[in-house]
């Protein structure tokens, strides 16, 4: 399961295409990590893109399989579509149990359970962008 989710995470944060750079992935020391691109392309830090999220909230990998899905709701379901975890609209990020794993501030601030901070995403716009720092954050960082 962790294997997937890491798998998710890393997907999920470098939405990234030739566009303009949407939202910058930072980790807790303030390096870029990361790009989300305005037309689902993830990025890593070097530019190269590692995954997409599609406007039905599909998360596809590099080669286009798909391995999970983000939806309206704050959702986050694995490809079995199972659920994985809950974006709540107030910024708290719940696994599978509904037990607490962090929050992701107004800000961008993304911190962990205790509230300690593990990284920022800039220019936070919606929960799909919030949905791929999440990932990222809790499921690759920590």
């Amino acid at each position: 399961m962790k294997k997937l989710l890491f798998s998710l995470a890393f997907v999920c944060l470098t939405l990234v295409s030739n566009q303009a750079i949407s939202q910058t992935i930072q980790n807790r020391n303030y390096s870029t990590v990361g790009y989300l691109k305005d037309d689902g392309t993830v990025q890593n830090e070097n530019y190269s893109t590692i995954g997409y999220i599609k406007t039905d909230g599909t998360v596809q990998n590099s080669n286009y399989s798909t391995v999970g899905y983000i939806k309206d709701d704050g959702t986050i379901q694995n490809s079995n579509y199972s659920t994985i975890g809950y974006i709540k609209t107030d910024g708290t990020i719940q696994n599978e149990n509904y037990s607490t794993i962090g929050y992701i501030k107004s800000d961008g601030t993304m911190q962990n359970s205790n509230y300690s901070t593990i990284g920022y995403a800039k220019d936070v716009k919606n929960h799909t962008d919030a949905a791929a720092a999440v990932f990222f954050f809790f499921f690759r960082l920590n």
